[in-house]
């Protein structure tokens, strides 16, 4: 199980929730954050951060957000597990779901 950055973050970006990560396991992308699944240790430090409570307990995801869950996960398909977004860096791209989502602001 793990945590995941759904639909709210596209565009934002705050960044509150890599700052409160332990593991430092959330990467960022063009458009929004991701949450590697193999890197969470499900702390939950990262959700009470978000200002715009886009980050959800694998399970709790809304209906409407449960292709986040996917996207999370094929997000870090060709990255693997680089073992740190620090080292990282933001990385060129976003998951098909986020790059076509619509502008938001």
């Amino acid at each position: 199980m793990t945590y995941v950055i759904a639909q709210p973050c596209t565009d934002v970006k705050d960044k509150s929730c890599i700052e409160e990560c332990p593991v430092d396991c959330i990467y960022e992308g063009e458009r929004a954050l991701y949450i590697h699944p193999d890197e969470c240790v499900d702390c939950g430090a990262c959700e009470p951060a978000c200002p715009v409570e886009a980050i959800f307990y694998e399970d709790d995801v809304p209906g409407q957000w449960r292709g986040y869950l996917a996207a999370n996960a094929e997000f870090f398909t060709e990255l693997g597990s680089p073992g740190g977004a620090a080292r990282t860096g933001p990385v060129a791209g976003d998951h098909p779901l986020v790059s076509g989502a619509p502008q938001v602001g």
